[in-house]
């Protein structure tokens, strides 16, 4: 017997419900995209400033299922808190010296990175490297000097700041793809590509307000000539939240 005919034999509101339970099927079946490392959860302004949503991320978090970290896996997450916060440290510390919006609309965005590899670390319960410590301040002595060094670069004009900017997000993207090669984990690939995605598009930015304010074109310093092209070529990537 067909569905169709079943529905025929049965009484007329047991009908319609049975209707309506099946439509309710079919949408939640449509509308529930699965959670991977894809997954957008950034906001992203005009200018390209690009957040993290604390909260989209904690929703695709709990949908995805956490293994066992390699040693590998958790250095890189112990890295990346604190690289997130070397360019949340030095665009705030450039702020302060040039009064330049741009450094303290990608400081506030940055604060959400290193928030959200934070995240990771609550989720992993890793010892968190960058607790306690102030503005400039490291556990890992290779990003303690050079945080010293792109501020002291940064320090010497206003073109040298937004260059500065400029290396720090092109260091960002080259260590993401770094981690994400050195990973299979869905929760930690999701991070880092949201984490590109923004250094990406704050990229674009400085290298924008560069030639816009100071009239001088960047040249990469770390990406090969290609992958720079291949980025500041194309407009800002949207995001997927609000604001996006």
């Amino acid at each position: 017997m067909n569905t169709l005919t079943l529905l025929r034999k049965l009484p007329l509101g047991i009908t319609l419900m049975l209707i309506m339970f099946m439509l309710v099927s079919c949408d939640t079946e449509t509308d529930t995209a699965p959670i991977t490392s894809d997954t957008d959860v950034t906001n992203v302004d005009e200018s390209g400033n690009t957040t993290i949503d604390q909260d989209a991320l904690s929703d695709a978090l709990n949908q995805i299922p956490t293994g066992e970290l390699s040693v590998v896996e958790a250095e890189g997450i112990l890295y990346m808190r604190e690289e997130e916060k070397l360019a949340w440290d030095v665009y705030l510390t450039l702020y302060e010296k040039w009064q330049t919006a741009i450094f303290q609309n990608i400081a506030n965005s940055e604060k959400t990175h290193t928030d959200a590899v934070k995240t990771l670390i609550d989720r992993y319960v890793l010892e968190d490297p960058a607790a306690g410590k102030g503005i400039g301040v490291f556990t890992n002595p290779t990003l303690q000097n050079l945080y010293d060094q792109l501020v002291e670069e940064g320090n010497q004009s206003l073109a040298s700041a937004l260059s500065v900017g400029a290396a720090i997000e092109e260091i960002d993207i080259l260590d993401l793809e770094e981690r994400i090669a050195q990973t299979d984990k869905e929760d930690i690939k999701m991070v880092y590509e949201n984490l590109m995605k923004g250094s990406r598009n704050h990229l674009r930015s400085f290298v924008s307000t560069l030639k816009k304010q100071v009239g001088e074109t960047y040249q990469p310093q770390y990406l090969s000539q290609a992958a720079y092209d291949a980025i500041v070529s194309t407009p800002i990537e949207k995001g997927n939240g609000v604001g996006k």
